[in-house]
Formats: structure tokens, C-alpha cells, sequence
């Protein structure tokens, strides 16, 4: 019988060669919970020791390249990915639970960052001369090993916005996939990783807990880059202190959207709203997930949310008219079935949206409907939770420093929006609020890929980059006489 699995199933990558691993742990459809995918590799400490090893030998001569070549290599690799997005998009859609159009997006966004990388590099690189009476130059140099640990909810391109600029910057990565939808991102490792010499790119699998706590602990890796929850990013940063590492930590979120009286609430802008919540179902790190809505268009709010809640099609996002699929995987739909079910009996009310696409084999997949929570206050758990699924509570406020005082009220500070006719207000507000970024009439990402702006508080540690992420794996240095 032939396989019908990716080639890097069961394996794992280290010095260029793809290794069978004795033990594994299906891949299973969120969709479909009897369609196995393929197979992750669930590697042992032991295999931790070697990747790093080998990442740390293959430095020596990685870091000493010069960067004229590792933007090329690049720029052939791009070329490359670009040339199999189309035979993937249905291999990250079945793992991860992804509608088609999202998945297609972020497979192509991949080369982007490759692209854009590799060119913002050799003129960044360049070394800076100062001026003064004392000739200083700021030159820029690589750190090591790089470790990078990344979630299973945007595994393409969380991964490859560290990925890339690391290796750029001349460092060598050890490369930690989520163990519920590794298969695409290694697919296209594997491209990557052909560009470039044995053992600069490395790709390990299996528990967080073993493999992120050696990476953590081992002195030889000098970045730490993780995208996940803020009670991860806690542990890591525990245990990466005894070695002082540079750590690159995108956490939790919950992030607010304010709405003011002049807000225009047609139908572009009720669009706008319910995208910023439900894109990928959720389950995205700065996805709205706290709404408040000035009194006088509260109601207004909730109807037409819950109307435009009741037109999304609900099912496998391999079928081209599904507009949300399901979650990714049963801790996640457990978690979020609890936190409405408790609202519920609370005695909040429950307002589910949606459509089945295929009401009979629902039951197959980690499916929840978008669904509206109203009747709670600031410390009920839904407010304060990150729920990171398709449920959106909404409470109404009176003035606008009651609105700032709720959306600055959390322990994140991931993203934040503001809504309103007055642009001048929206500055004034984005000004108090606690957040990385502040969107104005909308409630998305940064389109250009040079940027990108951590969150405050417990959503983030690191700062804003407007070069690809190159910052975050070089170490500037003053040459001076």
C-alpha cells in the first residue's frame, strides 16, 4: 500500500539528513478526527543534544559567510517555495483546520518574507560610522544557535518570519514545530533547508516540556524566539535566565475593541469587526476578543454582529465555500466549550450564529458556531480569559476614560482597536492605551512585512522591528580607535 503521508512524517532533520524516529504520535484532521494526515516524530533529549551540536558546529563556518551569499541561497530558496504553495495549501488546511483562502495565504506570505528578507539584509548589514572625533563604527555580527519554538495556530508564518531573519543574520536554528500540525512547515523546511549547508537548519518534534526545556538550558543556544502562551513564555524565561539568553516572546492576548458613539457601523465596517474576530476561527493571538461598545449603540452592536454571525458557513475547510472551520485540536475545543458553557450558567446569555455546512458528520470535527456572550461585567471569565475561539463577549461602557480604563484592565497588551469617525480621538485613545499596536477602524495585521510591534505587559518581550525581524537575531557592536 503506498503512503499517501508527506515525506517528512515520523522524521525529524538534523546535519541534512531526515531520520526516522522510533517513536510517533498521529496528526490528526480537526475536521475529521478518523483522517490521520501523517505522522510527528517525538524526539528524546538525546536528540536535542545532537541537533544543538550540530547547529553549533555548522556556526563556525555559517557565521563567517558572507552575506552576498546568504542572500542569494535565499532568494533560490523563495523561488522554490513559491513553486509548491499550490500541492500544499490542502496539507495545511487538513492538519491545521484552516478554510482554503486562509491557508493559501499564509503558504504565500512564506516566500514574501524570504524575499523581502534577503533584500532588507544588504543594506542592513552594512556598518553604521558615527560621527564625533572618535572614529566609531556600529557593526553588527550573529549570535549562535538560535532555538525556535513555534505554535500550532499560524504555523507558517510565525515560523518563518524567525526562521528566516535568523539564518540571514548568519546564525543556525534548531526549529521546534507544534506537535498537532508540524507536516506543512516541515515540508517546507525541507525546501529551505536544501538551500543552505548541513546542519545550519535543524527540526525537532515532540513534547514542549522535554525538547523547549533542553533548548532553554543548554548554553550553547544564545536566542530564544517562541510564539505561544504567556504561561510558556514564563516557564521559558525561568528556565533560559541561568544562561541569559536573548529571548523573542510573542505571548497571550486579549485584545479590545472600543466602539465610540460617531462609529460608522455599515456594513464594510460590521464586516471589518467580525473578521478581527473570527479569522481562523479565533485562534489568533491578536484577534478581538473583548468588544465594548458605547451605551447609546450597544444594541445596535449586538444585532448586527449576531446577523452577520449567522451568515458564516461553518464545516471542513477544504470545501471552497466554508468560511470558518474547525479548531485545531480537543484541549483547545474543550477549553472553549467550557468557557461558554460556564458563562452560560452564570447567567449570561448565549447568542450562537452561524450555518452547518454538514450537520451530519458535525460531530467528526472540533467545530463550535461564532457565538456572542452579552450580560456579562469585567471579571466574569470570559472577559478576562483569552478565549482563543469563535465566542466574542460584548459589554457597553458610559464615557470614554470608563472605555480605556476596561480595555487597559488585563494583564495583556497584545493589540487594541478604536472605532470612530474622529481620527484625532482615535490618536488621543491609541495614546492611553496599553497596547503594542492600535488600529484604527479596523482590526488586522501589518500587511508590510518589514513591520512588526510586540505586545506590552504579559503579551510580549522584546521590541518594535521595522527590518524583517533582523534585529532580534544580531548583536551590534562599537569598532572604535
Amino acid at each position: 500500500m503506498i503512503s499517501t503521508h508527506p515525506y517528512v512524517s515520523s522524521k525529524y532533520l538534523i546535519g541534512g539528513k531526515w531520520i526516522q524516529a522510533e517513536k510517533t504520535a498521529n496528526v490528526i484532521n480537526p475536521a475529521n478526527h478518523t483522517d490521520v494526515v501523517g505522522e510527528v516524530a517525538i524526539c528524546t533529549k538525546n536528540e536535542v543534544e545532537l541537533a544543538v551540536e550540530t547547529a553549533a558546529k555548522a556556526y563556525e563556518s555559517w557565521s563567517q559567510s558572507e552575506i552576498e551569499d546568504r542572500a542569494h541561497r535565499m532568494k533560490m530558496a523563495a523561488e522554490e517555495i513559491k513553486s509548491i504553495v499550490e500541492e500544499n495549501v490542502s496539507l495545511l488546511v487538513r492538519e491545521n483546520g484552516k478554510v482554503l483562502v486562509e491557508a493559501k495565504k499564509d503558504l504565500l506570505r512564506c516566500s514574501d518574507i524570504m524575499i523581502q528578507g534577503a533584500k532588507e539584509l544588504l543594506e542592513w548589514w552594512k556598518p553604521e560610522n558615527l560621527p564625533g572625533n572618535q572614529k566609531v563604527q556600529i557593526r553588527k555580527r550573529p549570535r549562535g544557535v538560535a532555538a525556535i519554538i513555534s505554535p500550532w495556530n499560524s504555523p507558517m508564518i510565525l515560523t518563518f518570519k524567525r526562521v528566516i531573519p535568523a539564518i540571514l543574520t548568519g546564525n543556525t536554528v534548531v526549529v521546534k514545530p507544534a506537535t498537532s500540525c508540524p507536516l506543512t512547515i516541515m515540508t517546507f523546511l525541507k525546501v529551505l533547508a536544501s538551500h543552505f549547508p548541513d546542519g545550519v537548519i535543524n527540526v525537532l518534534t515532540g513534547s514542549g516540556s522535554v525538547i523547549g526545556d533542553a533548548l532553554c538550558t543548554d548554553p550553547r543556544v544564545k536566542t530564544i524566539a517562541f510564539v505561544g502562551s504567556t504561561k510558556t513564555g514564563k516557564e521559558i524565561i525561568r528556565s533560559a535566565s541561568g544562561t541569559v539568553k536573548k529571548l523573542y516572546l510573542e505571548l497571550g492576548g486579549n485584545d479590545a475593541a472600543i466602539i465610540l458613539p460617531d462609529a460608522n457601523l455599515d456594513e464594510a465596517a460590521i464586516k471589518k469587526l467580525r473578521f478581527g474576530v473570527l479569522r481562523a476561527a479565533g485562534q489568533v493571538c491578536s484577534a478581538i476578543k473583548r468588544i465594548y461598545v458605547h451605551e447609546s449603540r450597544y444594541g445596535e452592536v449586538v444585532e448586527k454582529l449576531k446577523k452577520e454571525f449567522s451568515r458564516i458557513r461553518v464545516g471542513n475547510g477544504i470545501q471552497p465555500d466554508v468560511e470558518m472551520g474547525p479548531l485545531n485540536n480537543k484541549s483547545q475545543f474543550d477549553y472553549v466549550n467550557g468557557l461558554i458553557k460556564r458563562a452560560e450558567e452564570s447567567g449570561a446569555n448565549v447568542i450562537t450564529g452561524g450555518i452547518q455546512l454538514d450537520p451530519e458528520s458535525w460531530e467528526q470535527g472540533y467545530y463550535i458556531l461564532p457565538t456572542i456572550i452579552t450580560g456579562v461585567d469585567q471579571q466574569s471569565e470570559i472577559v478576562r480569559a483569552e478565549q482563543f475561539g469563535p465566542v466574542i463577549p460584548i459589554l457597553s461602557f458610559s464615557d470614554v476614560d470608563e472605555a480605556v480604563r476596561l480595555a487597559n484592565d488585563s494583564e495583556f497588551g497584545l493589540r487594541a482597536s478604536v472605532w470612530t469617525e474622529d481620527e484625532g480621538m482615535a490618536i488621543k485613545l491609541a495614546d492611553r492605551l496599553e497596547a503594542g499596536a492600535v488600529f484604527h477602524n479596523n482590526h488586522t495585521i501589518f500587511q508590510d512585512l518589514h513591520l512588526d510591534f510586540p505586545g506590552l505587559k504579559e503579551s510580549g518581550l522584546s521590541r518594535e522591528v521595522r527590518h524583517c525581524g533582523l534585529e532580534y537575531f544580531a548583536d551590534s557592536y562599537g569598532l572604535a580607535n
